[in-house]
């Protein structure tokens, strides 16, 4: 089954002051092909996370790139974003009654194929493989790239692949992932977010130029 190029779906560091953010975002996502945004914010009261999502969505949606927020279901709702990320089978299932259909629930935290499918099976729009766990770790790199292959191979449901560094962002293109994540590294990134993001979107191109 032939995929469509991947594009990019960036993940921010856990914010607080999300208007300060906000400010310099616009740069950043007119820089390339960005399908989503997953804003990750520190915990604070139902009233300030819901003004904290509206700063970011008002730069982010008027471009036409989904805001998704990592959890808080409800909080997405009332804040207007597209839709949240929820981590592992459990919270997903128990947000879905709340998000769909009018949103977009997307599913991480996977530690299996069969978490996968079951997140799948309950009605995920997409599936995210290769992100880091609340310790800092990470399956190994190839496992990720098979994950997403067998993936691809087998199911029509999207899957976004999380690259820890741009020079993972081909492998996973050329694995078929159908989003390739960006994650908050390109914040603190020695190059500037625009370029990183300008340069992982030369690297998507080059993968779908290439001859087969």
């Amino acid at each position: 089954m032939s995929r469509p190029r991947p594009r990019l779906y960036l993940v921010t560091p856990q914010l607080g002051d999300t208007a300060s953010f906000a400010r310099g975002l616009g740069g950043t996502l007119e820089a390339g092909d960005i399908a989503a945004i997953l804003l990750r914010l520190e915990g604070a009261d139902e009233r300030t996370l819901i003004d904290r999502v509206r700063s970011v969505a008002a730069v982010v949606q008027r471009r036409d790139i989904a805001l998704l927020l990592d959890g808080y279901p409800q909080i997405a709702i009332r804040a207007g974003a597209d839709g949240a990320h929820l981590t592992g089978t459990e919270a997903l299932t128990q947000a879905l009654p709340m998000l769909k259909p009018d949103r977009i629930a997307g599913a991480g935290g996977l530690r299996s194929r069969h978490d996968a499918m079951l997140a799948a099976e309950a009605g995920a729009d997409y599936v995210m493989f290769g992100e880091e766990t609340g310790r800092g770790g990470r399956p190994p790199f190839a496992a990720i790239e098979e994950r997403i292959a067998w993936w691809a191979e087998l199911f029509e449901l999207p899957c976004v692949g999380y690259a820890a560094s741009l020079d993972e962002v081909a492998p996973l293109a050329q694995a078929q992932a159908d989003f390739v994540a960006l994650g908050d590294w390109i914040w603190t990134n020695e190059q500037a977010p625009a370029a990183t993001v300008a340069a992982a979107t030369e690297r998507l191109t080059a993968v779908e130029n290439r001859p087969r």
